[in-house]
């Protein structure tokens, strides 16, 4: 460091001098700053309040207390299954150039192309839906149809991200760990936030739609498996007696503990002790609820256990049941990757694709409206049908669409939203969102609402600002309370 001035030049001393001499001091106490902020036990609405997983309250209210959200990666053509477009089957065959306003850049020489499925009326409400989802469709009246929902990039990795967190960079915290964060769980045993992939393997963006981000670790979605051990390396790999894990368990405490001493304010210790904590209490509790050996043979003929097409969607979809029935807060069930990762990705293959996969979420998806709704859980629990955009209406490749930012359908129900209701709506030819358009982030304002957060008031420090999952730098973000009941 350099020399601090004598008194004697003192007077040629600059500001760029005073700052070049005291840079360390200056550069640490700014660094102690963001540290702070980063590893803060603070929150919105008190200091005080503990990284835990333990229930809160919101700010208003709840209509409902937990979520579930069927995830279908890929990008479901909103124009072959919520959609219909009549005026796409005139103008089958010419450019959209021809006929309306200019696609995305690269779009405009391409075909419009009808649906080769077929749309009627379903319920009372009259709502229209695809021929390729007749079980959601049977729950027409129950359903609140969001069609006019947009997003904010064209590529998969992004789109997934935005939907999740409301930003297309990676790292941030997602829905569910935002969630579990606001709220905790209503069930000690189990965690707040919980994932049910697929067993065979990851859907693409992979773990990221769940990474807690900078939040605390212990607000990570949980992947629980729907076959063999709920929970990998729950159990110890060897058998132990009793005696030497009690001493073994009061050993690991009592390093936490004064680690925890030393290191007042590391939240990542806090996490990990919560989380060591958690994993104990879910060793006694977590296989007696994933057991589904106890359901009557009623209930697995309605998720189709027992039918090759759809036992894999239906048992995660019964699981996620059996989570909210017992407290777990956010349930992500992943759609199942039987068709490859990105399931709902139509380049080429638009007809065949759909009818492979839409057999396998279709039943087991209503399978748990009806579900819920006959225990009694469907008002207090909102279940989420949705992928991260939708399709062009214009021909790629021949036999398929590419992907569409600028409009898709979202199916949300239970939970306070409108039952039998359609939400908005595209233009003409299903391109864009025209009426009442409903962006990502409101989607995020409106489901925390129902859950009683108020989202201008869930943040969390992290880089010396409140950060929020509607975005402060986005100020129109906004409760659509033409969607709720």
């Amino acid at each position: 460091m350099p020399a601090v001035p004598s008194s004697a030049n003192t007077a040629n001393f600059s500001r760029r001098r005073l700052l070049e001499t005291s840079s360390l001091g200056f550069g640490w106490l700014a660094l102690k700053g963001l540290l702070a902020d980063e590893n803060s036990l603070a929150r919105a609405d008190d200091p005080s309040r503990p990284i835990d997983s333990e229930r809160r309250a919101g700010q208003h209210f709840p209509a409902a207390r937990s979520v579930i959200l069927l995830n279908m990666v890929g990008g479901p053509s909103q124009v072959d299954l919520f959609d219909p477009k009549p005026v796409l089957n005139k103008f089958h065959g010419r450019t959209a150039s021809e006929t309306f306003e200019t696609l995305q850049p690269g779009s405009e020489s391409k075909t419009l192309v009808r649906t080769p499925f077929s749309f009627r009326r379903h319920g009372e409400c009259g709502m229209e839906i695809s021929s390729m989802l007749p079980h959601l469709a049977g729950l027409a009246d129950e359903i609140c149809l969001v069609r006019s929902m947009f997003s904010a990039n064209n590529n998969h990795p992004q789109a997934q991200r935005f939907l999740q967190s409301g930003k297309v960079v990676p790292n941030w915290p997602t829905l569910g760990a935002w969630v579990s964060y606001g709220l905790g769980t209503e069930n000690r045993s189990m965690p707040a936030f919980v994932v049910l992939r697929d067993p065979k393997g990851y859907t693409d963006g992979g773990t990221n739609h769940w990474s807690n981000g900078w939040l605390p670790a212990i607000y990570r979605g949980t992947e629980i498996r729907s076959e063999g051990d709920a929970v990998l390396n729950l159990k110890p790999s060897r058998q132990v007696a009793p005696e030497v894990r009690r001493r073994n368990l009061a050993l690991l405490d009592a390093l936490n503990n004064r680690r925890r001493r030393l290191y007042p304010d590391d939240s990542r210790l806090e996490s990990r002790i919560r989380n060591y904590e958690l994993a104990a209490r879910m060793q006694v509790s977590a296989e007696r609820l994933l057991d589904l050996d106890g359901e009557t043979k009623a209930t697995r003929d309605l998720y189709g256990l027992d039918n090759e097409t759809t036992a894999d969607f239906g048992r995660r979809c019964l699981m996620a049941r059996r989570m909210v029935e017992h407290g777990v807060r956010f349930v992500e069930v992943m759609v199942t990757v039987a068709n490859g990762s990105s399931p709902f990705d139509s380049h080429s293959n638009l007809e065949p694709g759909l009818k492979k996969i839409c057999p396998r979420v279709d039943r087991p998806s209503a399978a748990l409206i009806r579900d819920l709704k006959q225990r009694g859980l469907l008002d207090s629990t909102i279940v989420i049908w949705t992928g991260e955009f939708g399709r062009l209406p214009i021909s790629q490749n021949g036999t398929g669409r590419d992907h569409n930012r600028n409009a898709f359908s979202t199916v949300i129900c239970g939970g306070g939203f409108r039952r039998g209701h359609v939400h908005g709506a595209t233009d003409e030819i299903g391109y864009r969102s025209v009426d009442d358009p409903v962006s990502v982030h409101d989607f995020h304002a409106t489901l925390l609402h129902q859950l009683g957060i108020d989202h201008h008031r869930l943040s969390f420090p992290h880089n010396g600002r409140d950060e929020r999952l509607t975005d402060p730098e986005v100020n129109d973000s906004r409760v659509v309370r033409k969607m709720l009941a």
